[in-house]
Order: C-alpha cells, then sequence, then structure tokens
C-alpha cells in the first residue's frame, strides 16, 4: 500500500484529530518533498490572531514525518520512528493558509540504510519551513528523527 495524501488527511482524522480538526491537511507527497497547508481559522488561533503555534507544529512535523513514513513503508523492514528532538523559529504573524514543506527525503534514505546495515539505531534531522500566500517565511520547524530496527 503506498502512502498518499488522502490517505494521510484519513490517519488524522482517526488518529490525531487534533491535527484534523484544526484543519491540517497534507497537499502533496513524494519521494523529496511532502507539503502540508493549513488555515488560519478561530479554532487554531491564539489570543494575538494569528496561528497557535502548536498548530503551526503539528503541520511542520507531519511534513518531516509522512516522508519517514513513506521511506519506511518503501523499505520493507520493520522500523520504529520517533521525534527526539525539536526546535523553531517565528519571523511572522501566521495568518491566512500556510504552506510548510520538507524536502529533505533523500536525507531519510542515508539514515534508514545505515540502521539496516549497522543494526544500529540512527538520527536524522530535517526541517520544515511555514509560507504564508505572499511567500513570506512565517516558521521554520527542525525535527530529530530516530530510527531503528524493531526486532
Amino acid at each position: 500500500m503506498n502512502i498518499t495524501p488522502s490517505k494521510l488527511n484519513k490517519f488524522l482524522m482517526f488518529k490525531l484529530p487534533a491535527a484534523y480538526f484544526t484543519g491540517v491537511r497534507t497537499k502533496h507527497l513524494d519521494d523529496k518533498t511532502c507539503v502540508v497547508t493549513v488555515k488560519h481559522r478561530w479554532i487554531n488561533q491564539n489570543p494575538f490572531k494569528s496561528m497557535f503555534w502548536a498548530v503551526q507544529g503539528m503541520a511542520a512535523e507531519l511534513t518531516t514525518g509522512a516522508l519517514v513514513m513513506r521511506k519506511i513503508k518503501q523499505s520493507g523492514k520493520n522500523i520504529s520512528m520517533l521525534v527526539a528532538n525539536n526546535n523553531a523559529s517565528f519571523t511572522k504573524k501566521a495568518t491566512g493558509r500556510i504552506r510548510f514543506t520538507c524536502e529533505e527525503g533523500l536525507k531519510i534514505n542515508e539514515a534508514i540504510s545505515k540502521a539496516i546495515e549497522t543494526g544500529e539505531g540512527q538520527t536524522v534531522w530535517l526541517n520544515a519551513s511555514g509560507v504564508n500566500e505572499e511567500g513570506i517565511q512565517v516558521s521554520t520547524f527542525n525535527f530529530e528523527w530516530t530510527l531503528k530496527i524493531k526486532s
């Protein structure tokens, strides 16, 4: 079974309802890139009339996590994945539709290959950048994913 944007959006509805109800949606997923959007609305705003940082974090994490899930599926191996660390920067109020993009799918290939070869856990840092409808960056997130072969 291939992981597609529509399957990820259904997954959100049942497994991550907070992301689904706040409007987080996967728009594109291939071997290198994942794009997730979320629109600023009443349900996901903070008291300052912009998008709550945690909603941005859910969308950003999904861009990186979807790529990791896709690569694990393609490997055919039983590999666990977990976020070990993350950090974020916010540069502008997030209003309107925010588009989060991660274009680091190729970095995941290296980590999975190394985990399979050595049998040892591996980590990979992935970046997701959020831009508004004018193309201005509003936030950037980094996630350290740990990958380990399950026995």
